[in-house]
């Protein structure tokens, strides 16, 4: 094996992926039957994820406050800015996009399946709120990660009060979570094989020809966002070169995103590239499942260019304010956004009916929004995703580097700043 490339012979998992991707595609235009055949491991390897990123986001977020030491900063409150933030940035981005490119579309799509939406605002806080005030048990089967996140708080908080011995346990239980975490996340280039091979076996990409305007717009202000908007954050956060961890963390965080389609899933894999960067683990199993709620840029955009491209069709005047308030209403939206594949769609009659189009005409968009999703949905949540430890990173480094890595010995690797070991690879 001594011919082969160095990252050929001892592949990190990385690359793995990659390879994992171009069999996937070579399976399918070889042999479609075949590929379609594979479609489990796929299957197999998102369902081991979504059955153990809600056990995670519970025990890590009760096990970080209950052993929280007093008077240490964890910077949750400059990452949940960031996280809004960026989702308004997102959105306005969106907006801009749309006027620059206005999109028409062919609002006759017949729709096939009954599909229900918020009515307004008020409905997406009640839900919210419903979310926040769940069942634990209940939260933990339908992966309510707002509901999870209420009562991981409370428990750490309860638990601070408790002795030594218990906050231990608590804490050794979170490390054997983690540890079942890196073994599935270990299956990532079997899933991605198998998830590429099955989706191009059975849509292929030819339905999405008729609809290339509308995908170029949103992949382009995604990709705006991904490359300019958000190094410009971290630049102005922590004042060095962003691209090192922007480009990390879309290489490790981002591509399995791409391909699960879920933020939820793919908080183990921000879990642990937050660990190889070195980031404090408090701050981390905290705000990793804060932002695969609330930080959701490609949602935003994904709402308000397909708001936008219904209004342009229907040959609705738009004024400056009136788009304004879309961002916002679109960001806020986007927050309430479900971290499941299509999440976002849903929330797109929500921002439609600022412009008074009816919920027929609104849930054509949607509809149309389904059929891009293939490369739509995929490309939003690894934007999401990636971006979450993005701003994790930036608002660590911002004050103090030393603040903001965990101990050598803990974190498998050396203090220093997060945005500067970010090019050193994984």
């Amino acid at each position: 094996m001594s011919f082969l490339p160095a990252f050929l012979r001892r592949p990190s998992l990385v690359t793995q992926i990659v390879i994992g991707l171009v069999a996937g595609v070579l399976l399918a235009v070889v042999s479609p039957r075949a590929a379609a055949s594979v479609s489990l491991l796929g299957t197999v390897f998102i369902s081991a994820l979504k059955a153990v990123a809600p056990v995670l986001v519970l025990v890590l977020v009760a096990a970080s406050i209950a052993n929280h030491r007093q008077g240490k900063d964890t910077r949750i409150r400059p990452i949940l800015g960031l996280y809004l933030a960026g989702t308004v940035l997102a959105a306005l981005v969106g907006v801009a996009a749309s006027f620059m490119f206005p999109i028409t579309l062919t609002l006759d799509v017949p729709v096939e399946v009954a599909l229900s939406a918020p009515g307004g605002i008020g409905e997406v806080l009640r839900t919210l709120v419903l979310q926040v005030f769940d069942n634990p048990f209940n939260a933990l089967v339908n992966a309510n990660y707002i509901g999870l996140l209420a009562w991981g708080i409370a428990t750490g908080l309860a638990l601070r009060q408790a002795g030594e011995g218990t906050r231990q346990v608590l804490s050794d239980f979170s490390q054997a979570i983690t540890r079942v975490v890196r073994m599935v996340i270990r299956l990532a280039p079997l899933g991605v094989f198998g998830i590429v091979a099955s989706i191009l076996a059975e849509s292929g990409l030819s339905a999405l020809l008729d609809y290339a305007h509308l995908l170029a717009v949103l992949l382009g202000a995604m990709l705006f966002v991904a490359l300019v908007a958000n190094p410009l954050v971290v630049f102005a956060m922590t004042r060095r070169n962003p691209y090192p961890l922007v480009l990390r963390c879309l290489r490790e965080s981002g591509i399995t995103a791409f391909f699960t389609r879920s933020s939820a899933a793919n908080i183990p894999v921000n879990m642990e590239l937050c660990r190889k960067l070195g980031l404090h683990q408090e701050t981390c199993s905290v705000a990793v499942p804060l932002g695969a709620t609330v930080n959701m840029a490609g949602a935003a955009i994904t709402i308000s260019v397909l708001s936008l491209a219904a209004v342009h069709t229907l040959g609705i005047q738009v004024d400056l304010p009136t788009a304004l308030l879309l961002s916002v209403v679109a960001a806020i939206s986007a927050c309430g956004a479900s971290g499941v594949p299509g999440g976002s769609l849903l929330l797109i009659p929500l921002a439609c009916g600022l412009f008074g189009i009816s919920d027929d005409i609104a849930m054509q968009v949607v509809a149309i929004g389904f059929i891009v999703g293939v490369v739509q949905d995929s490309a939003e949540t690894g934007l999401n995703s990636s971006t979450d430890v993005v701003f994790i990173a930036a608002a660590c480094g911002a004050t103090s580097a030393r603040d903001a890595v965990v101990d050598g010995a803990s974190a498998g690797g050396v203090p220093g700043d997060a945005v500067s070991q970010a090019g050193s690879g994984a």
